[in-house]
């Protein structure tokens, strides 16, 4: 296949996908920015807490996305179109054990997480008032992770762009009107979220219907409980698991180091943790094509697709990580002053704006090295190499946060990037050259 039909099948798949994500952190900026401008920096302190403690609760359920894609876009390859349809059954099944189970378990988990996180008292209870609403919406979410990963495993990215932005946009019209309108502050920001959840379901299921009329087969329940494929998705999901709750741990010791800093520091590094967020899901786009057309040239057993699916799906990351460091460094103020009018805030963001300046280029290899070990499901490289980066991580805060303060906090998490990188990396070879010989249905 020549250069430029790789490049239009990266950006038939990358293009709506990174409209998809773009609309999630647009999402977190709409809520740092409604309550960015109610009165006090406690307000977006709340926010920023309640964030994370969902993204660790839930992107630590993430197996259910990045496993389902990798595994359905091997089934797609090897035209197994009863395995396709059986991957989704086997994922919605899964989220709807664990999303009810993270409903009943809610106090405990509230527990840890805000002891944790030791914010201020007048942080703690909004951030808790946030929490006890968000969390009835558990086993939307995880369903969602399963409908999207799905799509992107057969390709389908029109799909999941519909549904993610019929989500978010509800939800940033329903903040509006619940925290303007009605007054209901961050407990309405809350609401919004679970609201657009749920409803993103039900959307998702109908668009499912319709694009199962082009796959051979039918729904078969035997399929999806079968021993043999369960086995293997429990081991990958197991893996993924493990390495997305490492991630997101490191955020969350991120965000509680930050907190201890005072309320200042922590709304400020909210503010910026808005860029790389938002930088983070439109190079997902690219690694997310990455995980499709990896996958499929697994399932079809062609190293040479394979090899051109990395070369022109990681050129086109790096071109948008460039992008970014130029929009950042140059418009980086204007977005501060959109996020935020508290005078302190915007100051002390300011002062830390360099480190969302440069991130871009430091991140984007990690996020292509995700996407195609996910594609490839080679899942026990991903999880080895995470907590390897994280312990290098935590050395590095402990070295340089009592040095630096705040720059060495960011520092820190560069080097998390950093090491992500260097350690899939070094695995990349062995990948490439274990696509013709290794079966698709062993992960390692």
């Amino acid at each position: 296949m020549h250069k430029e039909n790789w490049n239009r099948q990266v950006w038939r798949l990358a293009g709506p996908i990174i409209l998809s994500n773009i609309s999630v952190p647009l999402l977190g900026a709409v809520d740092t920015a409604v309550v960015g401008h109610l009165p006090g920096p406690h307000y977006i302190g709340a926010v920023a807490i309640g964030a994370v403690v969902f993204s660790f609760v839930y992107w630590g359920f993430g197996f259910l996305r990045m496993g389902t894609t990798g595994l359905t876009a091997q089934a797609l390859g090897a035209e197994n179109h009863e395995e396709v349809r059986a991957s989704l059954l086997r994922a919605l099944l899964i989220g709807a054990v664990l999303g009810s189970g993270l409903v009943i378990l809610q106090a405990p988990i509230a527990w840890g997480a805000f002891t944790l996180m030791e914010a201020s008292s007048n942080v703690e209870p909004l951030a808790r008032e946030y929490f006890f609403i968000r969390i009835w919406g558990a086993p939307a979410v995880l369903a969602n992770y399963a409908i999207l990963g799905w799509f992107l495993g057969i390709r389908n990215t029109r799909a999941a762009l519909y549904v993610q932005v019929a989500m978010n946009g509800t939800n940033m019209v329903l903040d509006v009107i619940f925290v303007f309108g009605f007054g209901w502050g961050v407990g309405g920001v809350a609401l919004a979220t679970l609201i657009s959840e749920v409803g993103a379901v039900f959307f998702g299921l109908w668009l499912i219907r319709r694009n199962a009329r082009t796959l051979a087969g039918h729904w078969a329940l035997a399929d999806a409980i079968r021993a043999e494929p369960i086995r293997r998705m429990l081991a990958v999901n197991g893996d993924i698991f493990i390495r997305t709750l490492c991630l997101i741990s490191a955020f969350a010791i991120f965000t509680s180091i930050g907190a201890r800093s005072g309320d200042r520091i922590l709304a400020a590094n909210a503010v910026l943790l808005n860029f790389q967020t938002f930088m983070a899901y439109a190079l997902d786009g690219f690694a997310h094509a990455a995980e499709a057309l990896t996958g499929g040239a697994v399932g079809a057993r062609k190293r040479d697709a394979f090899r051109q699916a990395v070369k022109a799906t990681s050129r086109w990351a790096f071109y948008f990580a460039a992008a970014f460091v130029l929009v950042y460094a140059g418009a980086g103020p204007l977005l501060i002053n959109a996020l935020t009018d508290i005078p302190e805030v915007r100051e002390t963001a300011l002062t830390y704006l360099p480190w969302a300046v440069i991130s871009p280029m430091v991140s984007v290899w990690s996020f292509q090295l995700d996407g195609i070990f996910l594609g490839a499901t080679r899942s026990k490289v991903l999880r080895n190499a995470m907590v390897f980066s994280v312990a290098v991580y935590i050395a590095a805060l402990f070295v340089l946060v009592p040095q630096l303060g705040n720059h060495g906090l960011w520092l820190s998490l560069m080097v998390l990037m950093v090491a992500r990188a260097l350690s899939l990396g070094l695995f990349y070879p062995a990948l490439e050259r274990s696509v013709e010989q290794q079966s698709p249905a062993v992960s390692s």
